[in-house]
């Protein structure tokens, strides 16, 4: 099987559209981790996304009779505005399915390329479903995102620049994992020819289906899938790409939206370019592997895949960087309620910055303080902070890791109130869309009072929402068949300890 992904590679058909993209020393963060750290630029294609490669190697095998009948395929984005680009060139019609939470710069970008998309459902598995229904009613030719021989030959093409361009030492590539695609053609041609570089596949952790592949042994299907990092958001890994993956990749490592959020950041600060979340997951996974294996004086290369993001996104990656580079602490204190303690209190910080401070009178005796304190992982880390606080008498929560904190209270005004007695607390995550919203409330109905509510649209394809329901304790047993029926992913945080801080 090797010899043929090989020959698939070296014949692959895709210089008419895609271009040589080249790598790039990331200088500072390279200091920063001593490790040389290298980008393989696939941010650079003409649209912004290493799938042109793989979308045109297939369209370039079809028969003259399938072109005719013209194309489709499901997308999350960067697959369709491949297959729209190699369509336009080769004067083929191609109808492109994507999920109704698609990013907007994604399909207008297809659009612009003379597709006509179709938004459908809110997953990429609804999408795909409506494709093939399209396949079977209109005759269309049905062009897969990743699993695929000539797809994943397409993508391999990388693997085989990789090492034409970068000949010396090269101790390991982190590619994204979403359907595969990638990191199978990538492996494949890397272990034929250098056996001795790591190929290590790198997935966010709330799709990681490769991962939970190969602790099954085979495939399985994700319940839920978070999609901050849309382009990679798959609840199954490809069969053809889960064999060759299983044979070829070294290792898989998960990452956090906080850790791709500072990784955005990194690009940023060393190429000046805007990765999107899919495309700075390989990074993450470096980061988290130097981290984890103490390596130093590597050489390492990441797969900087696209830059396909919404410019409102930025907002959420710029909060979540820090958190995720681990240079922001966020805490809950408890100081005395009289005047001169903040400014006590900031002493006792010495020079350590202030990044946010949120409080609101409740008690006479006793303030409870939300606070962010910028820290430094080596020289400042956040433990450091809390013992310090704690050895100068101050109670502290760390709710640097609470994304109720993170994500709502934080930016919650308010208080204690007495005059809700039966408040149980819910975040909820739904498809993000023009009356979103005004959806989710007509579905959350008047069975219940709601006591507090917040909602932030930060340009994800998911509004999150956290929730107060004033609810009785006699009806407490039908709240959980209720939400079940509502349809949203949830959870509850009654007892969360930001929410039971400053809201409870």
């Amino acid at each position: 099987m090797p010899h043929q992904y090989i020959r698939k590679i070296l014949e692959a058909k895709v210089y008419d559209v895609a271009i040589e993209t080249p790598i790039h020393e990331a200088p500072s963060l390279s200091q920063r981790l001593n490790n040389q750290v290298l980008l393989k630029r696939e941010d650079l294609q003409p649209v912004f996304s290493f799938k042109i490669r793989g979308a045109y190697n297939k369209m370039a095998q079809l028969t003259a009779e399938e072109k005719a009948r013209g194309v489709t395929c499901a997308s999350a984005g960067n697959h369709a505005q491949g297959v729209a680009l190699a369509a336009k060139t080769m004067g083929i019609e191609a109808v492109i399915v994507m999920p109704s939470t698609t990013p907007e710069i994604k399909y207008k970008a297809c659009e612009a390329r003379g597709a006509k998309v179709i938004l459908h459902g809110d997953t990429f598995d609804q999408a795909l479903d409506f494709s093939l229904k399209l396949v079977e009613e209109k005759g269309y030719t049905f062009l897969h995102p990743y699993d695929d021989p000539y797809t994943i030959a397409g993508q391999g093409t990388i693997g085989m620049e990789i090492l034409r361009q970068h000949t010396g030492q090269l101790d390991a590539i982190f590619v994204p994992v979403g359907g595969g695609g990638l990191a199978a053609g990538i492996a494949t041609y890397i272990k034929y020819l250098r056996p001795d570089i790591k190929v290590i596949g790198v997935e966010y952790e709330e799709s990681a289906c490769l991962k939970a592949a190969l602790e099954a042994d085979e495939r399985v299907k994700l319940s839920h899938v978070g999609i901050f990092a849309d382009g990679i958001a798959v609840a199954q890994i490809g069969e053809e790409t889960f064999k060759l993956c299983r044979e070829y990749i070294d290792d898989v490592i998960t990452v956090s939206s906080d850790e791709i959020c500072a990784s955005i950041k990194d690009i940023f600060d060393d190429t000046r370019s805007v990765c999107e979340p899919a495309g700075a997951v390989g990074l993450a996974g470096l980061k988290k592997y130097v981290s984890k294996t103490g390596a130093s004086d590597q050489k390492l290369m990441a797969i900087a895949s696209g830059a396909n993001i919404n410019f409102d996104r930025l907002r959420y990656v710029s909060e979540r960087a820090e958190l995720g580079e681990k240079r922001e602490a966020i805490i809950a204190v408890t100081i005395p309620e009289q005047p001169g303690s903040f400014k006590k209190f900031c002493e006792t910080l010495g020079k350590r910055n202030i990044t946010e401070f949120n409080y609101r009178f409740h008690d006479p005796k006793n303030a409870k303080i939300f606070v962010g304190v910028q820290v430094h992982p080596d020289q400042m880390p956040i433990d450091n902070l809390i013992n310090e606080l704690k050895n100068k008498g101050y109670p502290v929560d760390n709710l640097t890791e609470n994304e109720m904190a993170k994500l709502h209270i934080r930016h919650m005004v308010g208080g204690h109130s007495k005059a809700v007695q039966n408040e149980v607390v819910y975040r909820f995550e739904f498809p993000e869309r023009p009356g979103a919203l005004l959806n989710f409330l007509n579905k959350l109905g008047a069975r219940w009072n709601i006591s507090m509510f917040h909602y932030r649209n930060h340009g994800a394809a998911y509004g999150r929402v956290a929730v107060g329901l004033d609810i009785p304790q006699n009806d407490r047993q039908h709240v959980t068949s209720f939400l079940e029926e509502l349809g949203y992913h949830y959870c509850e945080e009654t007892d969360n300890q930001a929410y039971q801080a400053f809201l409870g």
